[in-house]
């Protein structure tokens, strides 16, 4: 498998240089230069696979021969064993209605979907890294969930530190300080006086300028925009599917997305030949992508605090992959596209390209106000206590059930006992927090608060790090 960028002005590279890549050097996203594809028959015969044994399936033609079959195994067993997930299912389904289901992504050690890709993400970096001899620094931003997954996917690398930046008093409490009580000395925790996609720019910045570091070290990007987070998670979407009768029956999926991972890892898994018919975007009041599939208008508007923080993004990297394929891998259109969006604030397609995401794509935002509806009606209806931004799945589910032929899947991206002040307003009580969340409550912090200077990061990481 080669992988391209989405600019088309770097190097193509392997499975190995673009995973320890992450962002391409001409600001672009890699992306394979052409997708797998199962047979129908292929997919039936995974029915009776385990959740690690579809992982292997899923990743081998992504990976080929750069992590020898049996390591990989071995890697893919000790991300998604039972001391690391806690339910045996590992991404349960359950049912709410006749047609409608929840996968709960939250079992992992952070209770949140970016475990999925980031336990496997940890593993492989230090592989590639005791592999090659090299060390590493590990940059990352975070709405809130992908600093705590990515901490406890990742620090246990010897040979890596690592540098989360997240708004400073934009999070929930305990997303916040699922990151900021780890103690260990390889982890640094910045709060940056900004928003999320203020601190997704300085981590792009840093990416495109990083003659500072002096090849001393790799540097390592655990966001979405590093191809193994949206591999990491097409591997539920097959595993879900297949629960509910396909490859002989098509199925359909709402998902709660901000920066457009997780339901671009639902497309992919669509090309790959998994029977998915539609793909429902759930925003919240940063509705850039609801407003660009309903009214062909990409555009940049001013960030709104929501009860659903995670999804409080307005620049959706992501979004640039969906683009490159659905212009045919025209990069030169691409360059284009983004050079508009940073010069004008807004992107708008051909009503051609524009008809055909829309073949694929629904689109729905929710206001705190219908979220906590949701939230009210869920536990109403089915007793099930949901966080905020599943909320705004199911919410985009009920809204389109009556236009979708066969099964909804919403996703259930985090454990709702990360949004107590939601919760709160929602008048819900859960009757006890995991472990997990309850204990970094009562532990002391540590992080700096930095202004929104991408040099005034790069030196900290220098002064620390080199």
């Amino acid at each position: 498998m080669k992988y391209i960028s989405t600019r088309g002005k770097s190097a193509i590279l392997n499975f190995k240089e673009t995973f320890l890549a992450g962002l391409a050097s001409d600001g672009g996203l890699y992306v394979p230069e052409t997708y797998p594809f199962f047979s129908a028959n292929k997919i039936s015969s995974f029915k009776k696979l385990s959740y690690t044994e579809l992982c292997y399936e899923i990743f081998l033609p992504f990976i080929g021969k750069e992590i020898p079959a049996k390591k990989l195994k071995e890697l893919i067993k000790k991300a998604y064993n039972e001391s690391v997930f806690n339910h045996q299912a590992i991404a349960p389904l359950k049912q709410l209605n006749q047609n409608h289901y929840i996968l709960e992504l939250f079992h992992g050690p952070t209770n949140a979907f970016k475990d999925f890709a980031l336990q496997l993400m940890g593993l492989i970096l230090a592989y590639f890294l005791n592999e090659n001899k090299e060390k590493a620094i590990i940059l990352g931003a975070t709405s809130g969930d992908t600093g705590s997954a990515a901490i406890h996917g990742c620090k246990k690398s010897k040979r890596a530190d690592m540098y989360i930046i997240h708004p400073h008093n934009r999070t929930s409490e305990i997303q916040r300080k699922q990151m900021t009580t780890v103690k260990d000395k390889n982890v640094f925790n910045i709060a940056l006086k900004g928003n999320f996609d203020d601190a997704q720019n300085i981590v792009k910045h840093i990416f495109c300028n990083q003659e500072f570091i002096g090849g001393k070290k790799r540097l390592i990007a655990v966001n979405s925009i590093n191809w193994v987070r949206i591999m990491g998670q097409i591997v539920y979407y097959f595993y879900s599917a297949l629960a509910l009768g396909a490859p002989e029956r098509k199925v359909n999926y709402a998902v709660p997305t901000g920066n457009f991972g997780d339901i671009f890892a639902g497309y992919v898994a669509r090309k790959m030949g998994l029977p998915i018919d539609k793909l429902i975007i759930a925003t919240n009041k940063n509705d850039i992508l609801a407003r660009f599939i309903n009214n062909n208008s990409y555009k940049r508007k001013k960030l709104n605090e929501t009860l659903s923080p995670s999804m409080d993004i307005q620049i959706s990297s992501n979004f640039e992959r969906l683009l490159f394929d659905m212009h045919d891998n025209d990069a030169n259109k691409i360059r284009e596209l983004m050079l508009n969006f940073k010069e004008k604030g807004e992107i708008n397609v051909s009503t051609h390209i524009l008809n055909n995401i829309k073949q694929i794509f629904k689109a729905s935002k929710s206001s705190d106000r219908e979220t906590i509806k949701t939230m009210h009606s869920v536990f109403a209806k089915c007793h099930e206590i949901i966080d905020p931004h599943t909320a705004t799945a199911i919410k985009a589910a009920v809204e389109f059930e009556q236009q979708i032929d066969g099964p909804i899947i919403s996703l259930a991206t985090a454990h709702p006992g990360k949004f107590p002040n939601a919760l709160k307003k929602a008048k819900l009580k859960l009757p006890y927090l995991p472990d997990s969340l309850a204990k970094p409550l009562k532990e002391k912090e540590k992080f700096k608060i930095f202004a929104n200077d991408a040099n005034q990061i790069s030196e900290y990481i220098a002064k620390n790090s080199l």
